[in-house]
């Protein structure tokens, strides 16, 4: 065996890779939960590739046959349903990994100072994912399927001078036809998950090039020589492999007993991963009766509803996103860990997971009156995030009176833009009465650390990992 390694080893360097990323690489000793969540986008990923290659040995690309062909994957190939479940369900599988990994970066500072670049790329992992899903979403040509993709697709409409010339590219005609699914199967196929194999490998390898953070957000220190592992290995770190490979394998454990209780049991998740609609073949002269996007794509086709112009509820929504991007440069507190924040930081922390859950939730709800209020305030709130993060960066000379005042008039005047003299009497009622919501979360976020020291006191960060 150590001939073969050798060998191997004079013409690539395998053990130098092996040592780098994993024997040699040196974690913090304090992962915990939250960092699980990782690798487990890897191993969907790995799922998805699989079974996206034995799905592609029987779907036919062409609109005539393709829901045909998935009713045979699902009746006639032996174990085709196992494998189409196994992807449908890691679709979703997928982005809620992925939407827990990127929250546990938000918790703990992943994205400041030196991994500013590593929180870029898997920003941008995540925009090929949703590009990879949104895609893929159109390929079973079911009634959900065809109307989702018509909906998203004409988007781009809004967009002035090259609106209409952008769809018709996208589309490759000037509607939904076979030229598009056409298209849409080779970039889900072989484009974007060649994007998506190389973005994880740069994200890697630039995580690390600097390190992986940790709950605590301090960084492990260089070790005194004679230490346990090595001479040059960090204080408060242990190998990857074998500690953290072996724990990832029990968080591997309980995902896969999740995951395929799901697959047999529930696959469609009461139409939340497969919707109902998209069991009848997609029917141009038909239009389902309530058309919403897949759940992982809800909370931005929320922000996109709440604003009555067209193009200002695209740009809302791209806003939302490229928000999300710009993390490193709104939050500048030197502090990583939300454990040592003031108090009032963890509640703004609080306030957007409840937000973003409830716009995910309006996503896929026929609109009212009062739903329809509802998802705009929740956009508001969703927005005022990112300004309160920013202010709450500096908390010892944030002028949080000043701010309460300033974004309260911000949301006055969005709020005046958009009240309209036609309004029935229950959606004015419906506007004055969750006004309370934006107003109630800026209260908790600016003006409790304002009128309470506590609130607004930082812990004391350790120079070492306890």
């Amino acid at each position: 065996m150590n001939g073969l390694v050798q060998w191997i080893d004079d013409r690539f360097p395998l053990t130098k890779v092996w040592n780098e990323h994993l024997a040699q690489y040196y974690a913090p000793k304090n992962f915990n939960f939250w960092y699980f969540f990782g690798s487990l986008a890897m191993l969907v990923l790995v799922i998805q590739i699989v079974s996206g290659i034995f799905l592609t040995m029987h779907f036919k690309p062409d609109t005539g046959m393709a829901f045909t062909s998935v009713e045979y994957i699902m009746r006639d190939v032996p174990s085709g349903w196992f494998i189409r479940y196994m992807h449908s369900t890691g679709a979703s599988a997928f982005f809620i990994v992925v939407y827990l990994h990127m929250f546990r970066g938000l918790m703990y500072g992943s994205f400041k100072g030196k991994r500013q670049l590593v929180w870029l790329i898997g920003m941008a992992l995540y925009l090929a994912l949703m590009a990879e899903a949104f895609m893929g979403y159109l390929l079973p040509w079911g009634q959900m399927s065809f109307w989702g993709a018509q909906v998203i697709i004409n988007l781009f409409n809004t967009i002035p001078v090259i609106g209409n010339d952008l769809s018709v590219w996208i589309r490759g005609d000037f509607v939904i036809s076979d030229p598009t699914l056409n298209r849409f199967f080779a970039f889900h196929v072989i484009a974007v998950p060649l994007i998506l194999v190389m973005l994880v490998f740069i994200h890697i390898v630039a995580l690390h090039a600097v390190g992986s953070n940790n709950p605590e957000g301090v960084e492990i220190k260089q070790g005194p020589k004679g230490n346990r592992w090595s001479d040059t290995a960090p204080a408060d770190g242990i190998p990857f492999h074998p500690y953290y490979s072996v724990k990832d394998i029990a968080g591997v454990v309980v995902f896969l007993m999740i995951f395929f209780a799901i697959v047999f049991f529930s696959p469609e998740m009461n139409g939340y991963f497969l919707e109902h609609a998209n069991f009848e073949p997609a029917n141009p002269m038909k239009t389902p009766e309530h058309i919403a996007p897949v759940w992982y794509f809800t909370p931005f086709y929320t922000v996109l509803r709440a604003v009555p112009d067209p193009f200002g509820g695209t740009l809302a929504m791209f806003a939302a996103i490229i928000l999300l991007f710009l993390l490193p440069w709104i939050d500048k507190n030197p502090i990583k860990s939300h454990r040592y924040r003031n108090r009032a930081n963890k509640v703004n922390l609080a306030w957007f997971v409840v937000v973003f859950l409830i716009l995910g939730y309006l996503g896929v709800q026929p609109v009212t009156d009062v739903l329809k209020e509802l998802g705009t305030r929740m956009t508001q709130v969703y927005f005022l995030f990112f300004a309160v993060l920013a202010i709450h960066s500096n908390p010892k000379e944030a002028k949080y009176g000043l701010w309460f005042v300033v974004l309260l008039f911000v949301v006055g005047i969005t709020d005046f833009i958009r009240l309209d003299p036609s309004f029935s009497a229950e959606q004015v009622s419906q506007f004055w009465m969750q006004l309370a919501i934006p107003v109630a979360y800026l209260a908790m976020t600016l003006l409790m650390p304002m009128l309470n020291a506590g609130c607004n006191a930082e812990k004391t960060v350790p120079e070492r990992i306890a």
